[in-house]
């Protein structure tokens, strides 16, 4: 009985990382507790002992992201300087996208972002890293080069450029972030 809960603990993240593999390969609206199951040798009512729907699995998946999402925006929001708020912004959303190649899969599939955006504390999230970023050119320019950025961003970081290192991944992303959002660019020789 000793390792009941250990056992529950590592049973839930077995299941988290499946789902992330699986919302990798066929989206999260291309994959079922079903899938998950199968892929694991579950029934689904071992599945449902730990989530009763795909949507608290696809929380349990994205809440480690959102908390790392949340520090990065709250440290950028106590810097000086729109453009230094911008910066930070822009490369930790790089190397959180990087270091969790689900964001590309989770950012492109609708179904995520209509359910995340139906949750406050998400939207509000959203909001706050696009005005980060979108303050560097106040009005409608600034919004749509945010945009532009957080979602190329979460494009390039998938698995389409698995093949890139992830540490010149994400030097590039950056990059082309600044780029695009009228930053400074930093000489890396330097």
């Amino acid at each position: 009985m000793t390792g009941t809960a250990g056992g529950t603990g590592d049973t839930r993240q077995r299941l988290i990382d499946v789902a992330v593999e699986l919302f990798t390969r066929h989206s999260f609206a291309g994959t079922s507790l079903q899938m998950i199951a199968d892929e694991l040798g579950f029934t689904k009512a071992a599945i449902y002992h730990h989530f009763r729907t795909r949507e608290q699995l696809l929380d349990a998946v994205v809440e480690p992201i959102l908390g790392r999402l949340r520090d990065v925006i709250d440290e950028a929001e106590q810097l000086r300087g729109v453009h230094a708020r911008a910066d930070h912004m822009l490369a930790g959303f790089a190397d959180l996208a990087v270091h969790n190649p689900v964001v590309s899969v989770l950012a492109a599939d609708p179904a995520v972002a209509e359910m995340l955006r139906r949750d406050r504390e998400w939207d509000e999230l959203i909001e706050r890293q696009m005005r980060l970023l979108s303050d560097v050119d106040p009005g409608p320019s600034g919004h749509v080069k945010a945009a532009v950025v957080l979602a190329g961003i979460a494009g390039a970081s998938g698995p389409t450029f698995v093949n890139i290192d992830r540490d010149a991944l994400r030097a590039h992303l950056v990059e082309t972030g600044r780029r695009a959002l009228g930053l400074r660019i930093r000489n890396p020789r330097r």
